[in-house]
């Protein structure tokens, strides 16, 4: 029986055989097909499919929102789309790829969100695609397996284990002691994030898990927090960034009054600090298996020295490669594709600003009314204003949803302490009202 197989515009007609030879013939010939998971939400995925087109590549995205709903410049990067109602369900994603596989050799399937991942990764494995391992998306998944391969490694992380019953909650505090943190053992960022330092609030978070808990059980890790975001290729970093938070994220998540920043250093090339946070990434690229990817790593520096905390094997969220781009002068967006279609890393960041994001939470829920103190700022810091969010007259969002979930105003400076002094100001200046 003889097919017909589709490749470079025209159509083969041959046996088994024939159609082996003519798809190895079609890879080495054709530009480099690669699926992207939702390239619609939220906003920054459209960079990713930008970048790709870009530098040369056939996009193929797998997305949630009708074609027709994309805006023109989204289609126009985009070559193949295919609708599911969930990029998360295995059997939808897998579909869309096989489909996509009948059109043409797919050489890459590359999801940027945390959720996305390990359903992409199965997927890849599934239908012979290359990229991060299942096993490697599970190591920086889930938090307890994560935290076990770095201590194997060498790497400093804090105690940690699994958890599925109040007993071996117990049995980890009678053996580490309080305060302790609990987490699921596969989200992002501090959702659903709990830290525990009495027996009373022990209480209070079991009754809030119940009885079917799967929870990452952690010590607490006192110290400084910040993180550490590479672009890896090959296992070796390409380019790396690193970031502080003002302050830590359990305490800004859960603190009304509080306007949390997280600033980019440009001081990465200098402080020695980030030579010792730079060795153990790399080391964290051996322990976990990652080669070609964009990381997200946090880490705690306090009186025990430097802790990693969390791996991710995708970029960071709430907009931070913007601020990277901005205070790099480069477009890093492309240089991750430039990584994933040709495999090499041309650019070089300038490290000529820090660069950070002030978030301002209203002072109570309801529908924000008015903001002020927004002129002052401009006038102050208008040069150094890289953009803001100011919305009026939408319904607040919770603190706990993070730096974007109300508004925020984005600055950069030459100089990172000036620039933590003007976010500061910032924060004490602009007042979200609601009604």
């Amino acid at each position: 029986m003889t097919k017909s197989y589709r490749w470079l515009g025209y159509v083969a007609v041959c046996g088994k055989r024939g159609a082996l030879l003519m798809r190895l013939a079609a890879r080495r010939l054709a530009t480099v097909n690669v699926v992207f998971v939702e390239p619609n939400f939220p906003r920054n995925q459209r960079e990713y499919v930008r970048a790709l087109a870009e530098v040369g590549a056939t996009v193929f995205a797998v997305g949630e929102t009708p074609w027709e709903w994309l805006d023109e410049q989204l289609q126009s990067w985009i070559s193949h789309y295919h609708q599911v109602g969930s990029v998360t369900d295995l059997p939808q994603l897998e579909q869309a790829v096989r489909q996509f596989q009948e059109i043409a050799w797919i050489d890459a399937l590359e999801a940027t969100i945390e959720a996305h991942t390990m359903p992409a990764a199965i997927v890849r494995e599934r239908t012979g695609i290359p990229g991060t391992s299942v096993h490697t998306t599970y190591l920086c998944r889930d938090k307890p397996a994560m935290k076990q391969a770095l201590r194997e490694a060498g790497i400093p992380t804090a105690a940690s284990t699994g958890a599925s019953s109040e007993s071996e909650i117990r049995a980890f505090i009678a053996e580490h002691g309080l305060p302790i943190v609990i987490k699921p053992r596969d989200g992002a960022g501090a959702s659903g994030t709990f830290k525990v330092t009495t027996r009373g609030e022990l209480a209070r978070v079991l009754d809030q898990l119940g009885d079917t808990m799967s929870v990452a059980v952690e010590e607490f890790v006192e110290g400084h927090e910040g993180f550490y975001d590479t672009l890896s290729l090959d296992g070796r970093v390409a380019l790396d960034f690193a970031c502080h938070y003002y302050p830590n994220v359990l305490e800004a998540m859960r603190t009304r009054w509080i306007s949390p920043q997280y600033v980019s250093t440009n001081r990465v090339d200098n402080a020695p600090f980030y030579g010792e946070l730079r060795e153990l990434g790399e080391r964290v690229n051996e322990a976990l298996g990652i080669h070609t990817s964009a990381t997200h790593m946090e880490w705690f520096y306090g009186p025990k020295g430097l802790r990693f905390s969390e791996i991710g094997a995708r970029p960071p969220g709430v907009g931070c490669w913007d601020l990277y781009c901005v205070g790099n002068e480069i477009d890093l967006y492309r240089a991750w594709a430039d990584a994933i279609v040709h495999g090499q890393v041309w650019h070089v960041p300038s490290r000529a600003y820090a660069a950070g994001i002030v978030a301002m939470r209203p002072d109570h829920d309801g529908v924000i009314s008015h903001i002020d103190g927004v002129e002052e700022v401009h006038a102050r810091y208008g040069e150094w204003l890289i953009d803001e969010h100011l919305p009026t007259g939408i319904p607040t969002g919770p603190i706990e949803a993070g730096y974007m979930a109300n508004a925020w105003m984005r600055l950069k400076h030459p100089d990172y302490d000036v620039l933590r002094g003007m976010l500061d100001d910032v924060g004490r200046t602009v007042q979200v009202h609601a009604s």
